[in-house]
């Protein structure tokens, strides 16, 4: 089976998948080598590799290539942040070729104008209900595979409010998305409420100390979510890590010991040098 399916039938199981966020290929292999069932492809964290704010700056084109990295280099599903589909239903249709053409188990597509903003800031904007579920239409009507999970996102609890988030989300579930994604649910019982209330399977964003109430995956999968992920996980710990091992090598003139004391054979394991290493002579000839 693909990998699609084989993450349909984790889907129809029992239980929720955690997706840690990922923004590179050793990202998603550390996710993998966790033992996680799903890599997360974080927009913010993509923009950030690219040295941009999560203020819809990056392309289509850049966040489908990187998402392609991410699926080639796990053995895992891979979900991808796509945005609004950046544009209108044509452009949503591209966007769905794009991300399923470089191997990607699933997209969100959200309810903002363009250029969005981090679901976990100030001031966003949303489009009129009608304008979203073409786009969803659009966008499950360009399913090659269908397996291909499309989740639809809406921003819109900022903006206008719970009930009309729940709205939106079940008038994408109607118009062919296959799973609904309220970002920023703003208490404990909004989070509770979703899933109860949305007619299809949820998806729950834990970002820290964001929007969204600080809860735990446990309580997350008894409220009945399928999938949470976790965006800024691993790219706001890298800050931190960054931050630290700079300012000690600044203060002490001498290499600092890194977090994960690895030799570079070790590192280079980590990032798949068993598979490589046998092709160093493998293909010689013999004998001449």
């Amino acid at each position: 089976m693909g990998i699609r399916t084989v993450f349909r039938e984790r889907l129809r199981a029992d239980g929720m998948i955690t997706a840690p966020g990922a923004y590179d290929c050793i990202t998603a292999r550390l996710v993998e080598q966790a033992g996680f069932a799903a890599v997360y492809m974080t927009g913010a964290g993509t923009a950030a590799t690219l040295g941009y704010p999560d203020y819809g700056l990056v392309t289509m084109s850049e966040m489908a290539a990187n998402a392609g990295r991410l699926a080639a280099a796990t053995t895992l599903p891979v979900i991808a942040d796509a945005d609004t589909g950046y544009g209108n239903e044509l452009n949503v249709v591209r966007t769905v070729r794009e991300y399923e053409r470089r191997g990607v188990a699933g997209i969100h597509i959200e309810d903002q104008g363009f250029p969005k903003r981090c679901g976990h800031l100030e001031d966003k904007v949303v489009i009129p209900l009608g304008d979203y579920s073409a786009k969803i239409r659009a966008a499950a009507s360009a399913k090659r595979d269908p397996d291909f999970l499309l989740i639809a996102r809406t921003d819109s609890r900022a903006v206008l409010g719970f009930e009309e988030a729940i709205r939106r989300a079940n008038a994408a579930l109607e118009a062919g998305a296959d799973m609904a994604f309220v970002e920023a649910p703003q208490t404990r019982e909004e989070v509770a409420a979703i899933p109860r209330l949305v007619g299809g399977p949820c998806l729950l964003n834990v970002v820290w100390r964001g929007k969204t109430p600080d809860i735990s995956l446990d309580d997350a999968q008894s409220m009945g979510y399928k999938v949470a992920i976790l965006p800024a996980l691993l790219f706001t710990a890298v800050i931190g890590v960054c931050d630290a091992m700079l300012e000690e090598l600044r203060r002490t003139r001498r290499h600092p010991v890194p977090a994960a004391d690895l030799t570079p054979a070790e590192v280079f394991r980590r990032l798949g040098a068993e598979e490589w290493d046998p092709l160093r002579t493998r293909f010689r000839t013999t004998g001449v």
